[in-house]
């Protein structure tokens, strides 16, 4: 009786709970890295660090222009950077989840699958 409750966990409760445990690890992944807030502020100043208006002679607000423009490059540089690795990040997590799922009505058997390899010759080991 404990088997079959086993298994019954196993090929129902049991797999829901690894597709949810795979679900929430990639939601942690995207929130690790806030693709949506990246994707929303991706021309920010970097770090906020900005000239802000400033008054006075064409040479300090062109300076003050060119000081706000190159923030703005390295902080879209730096998050589109962040962005293709959480990007990659999530789509290694995807494939490693789904593998997770495909696999996991299959660990049951393994045991019966390594007896049957070993007796047949299979693999190098004996029991």
């Amino acid at each position: 009786m404990f088997i079959v409750g086993m298994i019954s966990w196993w090929y129902s409760v049991g797999w829901k709970r690894a597709a949810v445990d795979v679900w929430e690890s990639i939601e942690r992944l995207y929130d690790t890295f806030s693709l949506g807030l990246l994707l929303k502020t991706l021309f920010a100043p970097w770090r906020q660090i900005s000239a802000g208006k400033v008054r006075g002679p064409i040479g300090v607000q062109l300076r003050a222009f060119f000081d706000r423009l190159v923030s703005r490059i390295i902080g879209g540089f730096i998050r589109i950077i962040t962005l293709l690795i959480g990007v990659a990040a999530l789509c290694l997590m995807l494939l490693i989840g789904l593998l997770r799922l495909a696999i996991w009505p299959l660990v049951p058997l393994m045991p019966a699958v390594m007896v049957v390899a070993a007796i047949s010759g299979w693999i190098p080991w004996h029991l």
